[in-house]
């Protein structure tokens, strides 16, 4: 009888305990992009992660953080409130250029090496000051704050709460003069396991350092790996390199490779973790055409979006890799009328494991475009990573900067650092015959003004390129986010910032992915399964 009690007591209590989760868990109502019995909820915490941003004596840099308002901030409830902020990251002592471990003693706490011995990661150096940078305390306003320091550092940070769906950093650099002179452009990037990087260089004219920079408080393990045009390129010291906690580590890539024989122009740069995680991006710097951040290009697929080529853009350079079988592409450009073939260039063939380059000059002609990748009619549907290396001006006048392939914007997107001159927005729907609608929204000015809207229609298999609407009395730099409306095609999107400096057409692109500021749950159910035996 007492057993028989037990019994029924824990049978009661489990069913208490699975509809009390259903209750708790179960959101209200399906949203748009989740699958049925299922609704998106927005993300309670987010993390960004900047690299350091010029070694420069020159050089000034803008870091401009925004997070969108939500429904909870415009009814002002208590829900609203979060935090956002960056804090300075550590360095690495005389890491060599490649933060690669070297063998300690015992009392190290780093990893271990394959035979049980301790391997000592680099020293980390804590930052000289731990005041947070560009905090946010509510949505909907920019906060933005400029440094001209040349050992400005790396950052790392977090937001919770209301503040942490789309929360969004930009850093923009200006370097007056010297190697890599011009404007570099980055969307602070959220941490990740692995990343590909096609475009990058090794030869003796660019000097490309990938940024690794660790969010936690354990040690991340990373490997580099890079792919050419005949496979993998030879590098004694990408394996097993160290990044301490909450510190970055810049690599240097051209000592990655063994011999000057082992360079390659037109290369691609994976990036993964052994242990931990990391924020990854490539700064390039070329005495001739400037310098940009090359962010990393989307998740290998059948097909890519590379979208934003301005109309005046002088050279075209396209690297795609395929990091597993051979892969067949149909290459198109979105035009403001249609897609087009560009001429000599109908299909694109990459080799399993290696790098593919097309110099597509003056592809625009004049017109904004967008480059469309998809498999070709009876060729491989093998997944491919690509990105643009795209100049303007002429030479001893030139500029350069990089579009990766992009993501599509699912809910929305935002480019948080908008001037009153210089930002034109790319609106391309690859699909022919699949319009998009979207609205764009400026959110108030960082210094003052008043939030405006305008919806977009983009026809199918064309690309849009407009002056972005601006807050009614702007004063400072504003926020642009990119939603799309319900029933909308497919849609992606890129914001350029051009800032002329002197005869420098100084110019730079970033795509704007969705920013993933939401999350599908499913709805929770009762199971009595649980309660039997």
């Amino acid at each position: 009888m007492k057993r028989t009690m037990m019994s029924l007591i824990g049978a009661g209590v489990a069913l208490a305990a699975v509809t009390g989760v259903a209750a708790v868990a179960a959101p209200g109502g399906t949203e748009r992009g989740a699958p049925q019995g299922a609704s998106r909820m927005p993300v309670q915490r987010s993390a960004l992660l900047c690299p350091a941003p010029t070694s420069s004596e020159v050089g000034e840099t803008t870091y401009t953080a925004f997070a969108p308002k939500s429904a909870a901030d415009a009814a002002g409830k208590d829900a609203a409130k979060g935090t956002a902020e960056l804090l300075p990251a550590g360095t690495v002592k005389d890491s060599g250029g490649t933060g690669k471990g070297d063998k300690g003693d015992k009392g190290d706490k780093g990893g271990k090496d394959g035979k049980g011995g301790a391997v000592e990661g680099p020293q980390a150096v804590p930052p000289h000051d731990r005041k947070p940078v560009v905090p946010l305390k509510s949505a909907g306003t920019p906060v933005t704050a400029t440094t001209s320091s040349s050992a400005a550092p790396a950052l790392v940070g977090t937001a919770d709460g209301a503040l942490a769906p789309g929360w969004s950093v930009q850093q923009t650099t200006s370097v007056a003069a010297g190697a890599g002179r011009g404007l570099f452009g980055l969307s602070c990037v959220a941490p990740d396991t692995t990343f590909w990087f096609p475009g990058v260089n090794t030869g003796k004219d660019r000097q490309d350092y990938v940024h690794l920079t660790n969010p936690d408080s354990t040690q991340a393990v990373v490997d580099l790996e890079l792919r050419g045009k005949d496979g993998r390129l030879a590098a004694g010291s990408g394996e097993d390199i160290s990044v301490p906690p909450h510190t970055t580590v810049p690599v240097l890539l051209s000592t990655l490779v063994s011999s000057p024989g082992s360079a390659d122009t037109d290369a691609a740069l994976h990036v993964t973790t052994r242990e931990g995680r990391v924020g990854a991006s490539v700064q390039a710097t070329d005495a001739e055409t400037g310098g940009d951040w090359l962010p990393a290009a989307a998740d290998p697929a059948p097909g890519a979006v590379l979208p934003g080529i301005p109309a005046d853009a002088t050279s075209v350079r396209l690297t795609a890799v395929a990091p597993g079988d051979d892969a067949d592409l149909k290459v198109q450009l979105a035009t403001p009328t249609g897609l087009i073939t560009p001429a000599g260039v109908q299909t694109l063939h990459v080799k399993g494991g290696m790098t593919t380059t097309v110099d597509l000059k003056d592809i625009t002609q004049g017109e904004a475009g967008s480059l469309v990748l998809t498999p070709a009619d009876g060729g491989s549907k093998a997944p491919v990573a690509a990105a643009l290396r795209v100049i303007r001006g002429k030479a001893g006048h030139q500029e350069m900067a990089f579009i990766p392939s992009a993501r599509p914007v699912e809910e929305r997107a935002t480019a948080a650092d908008n001037r009153a001159k210089g930002s034109t927005l790319s609106l391309v729907a690859p699909e022919k015959g699949k319009d998009a609608k979207v609205t764009v929204t400026a959110s108030a000015g960082s210094g003052g003004g008043a939030p405006a809207s305008k919806t977009y229609t983009v026809k199918g298999g064309t690309t849009m390129a407009v002056e972005p609407p601006r807050p009614q009395g702007l004063k400072g730099s504003y926020a642009l986010t990119v939603e799309p409306v319900d029933g909308s095609g497919p849609v992606y999107a890129a914001r350029t910032l051009a800032q002329p400096q002197g005869g420098i057409p100084a110019f730079t692109v970033q795509t704007l992915p969705d920013d993933r500021g939401s999350v599908v749950v499913p709805t929770a159910g009762q199971d009595l399964s649980l309660l039997t035996d």
